[in-house]
């Protein structure tokens, strides 16, 4: 069996014309014949249906159910070719959200630095959304991640290190500044400033609208916590962010909701559940869990 012939198999299925899948590869349509009566043949099976006079083709259920098998397949040596090229430079790629970055990563840099893994570091900073797929496709060999629910993937491995409630920050001129806790549909008629939709904190914000049947006014998103806590601050609106987020020196005003079953905030690290770790990315590994452990 080759490779490319299950590279063949796959976009067939997917574009379900030999000749459209030839000029895809740049290779004559008899290729993409051959390597699929190849396949059939060693598995003694049809896996497609073909309509010679329509020009045609159907996949067959068994050509369905091999396709499941073949894209993880492809995926899985895709990975591979991403951990040996990385294993090449020695590097640890990490991948850090904004707003785990700021402000639960920063106490951890005097530990690696005395391990010294400050320099093999090679960090991704993005939305955890974007992190996770990063993580899968092997472009990258471990995170730390934000969920708004705890992550559950047979592919990952995951050490949940901490859950935080998400609040109400407003300025302090606001006029529910004054309120001990409020409730989600107190908020109606605010506007909101939130962080970009790639953050975990948009489903938790979704979750709480529709709990509350209210429909936010958005007026403003970013990927800067700093900036959503200055325009907050500057009373032009208020936001919606995991505790994480909130400082003491913050010049605002931060309030906990009193709704039942709210979301929380769930950081993990994490890594994909097949790979070995290396001494360096073992250290890591163990670094941040001992910290988590002693917070």
């Amino acid at each position: 069996m080759k490779i490319k012939d299950l590279e063949y198999f796959i976009e067939l299925v997917k574009k379900k014309n030999f000749s459209v899948v030839a000029e895809h590869f740049h290779v004559s349509q008899p290729t993409i014949t051959m390597a699929i009566n190849r396949l059939e043949e060693e598995y003694g099976t049809t896996f497609f249906v073909r309509d010679h006079v329509h020009h045609q083709i159907e996949v067959t259920r068994i050509g369905q159910q091999y396709a499941q098998h073949v894209r993880t397949i492809l995926n899985e040596l895709t990975v591979a070719r991403e951990e040996i090229e990385n294993a090449k430079l020695n590097k640890i790629r990490f991948g850090l959200p904004p707003i785990i970055g700021n402000y639960y990563f920063p106490p951890l840099t005097p530990e690696l630095l005395r391990a010294r893994l400050i320099d093999k570091l090679e960090v991704t900073e993005a939305g955890s959304e974007s992190l996770l797929q990063m993580l899968l496709r092997g472009e990258l060999d471990m995170a730390l991640l934000g969920s708004a629910s705890s992550l559950q993937q047979p592919e990952l491995l995951v050490k949940e290190l901490d859950q935080y409630p998400f609040q109400i920050i407003m300025s302090r001129d606001n006029q529910l500044a004054d309120r001990a806790a409020l409730s989600f549909s107190d908020l109606k008629g605010q506007q909101f400033i939130l962080p970009d939709a790639d953050f975990i904190h948009e489903k938790a914000f979704r979750k709480m609208c529709r709990g509350a049947h209210i429909r936010p006014q958005v007026i403003y998103r970013t990927n800067d916590i700093h900036i959503i806590k200055n325009m907050v601050a500057e009373n032009l609106g208020i936001s919606f962010l995991t505790k994480l987020a909130i400082t003491p020196n913050d010049r605002l005003v931060n309030l906990s909701l009193t709704d039942q079953g709210q979301p929380l905030f769930h950081l993990s690290l994490v890594a994909r559940h097949n790979e070995i770790l290396s001494p360096a990315k073992k250290k890591l590994w163990d670094l941040v869990l001992k910290y988590a452990a002693s917070k």
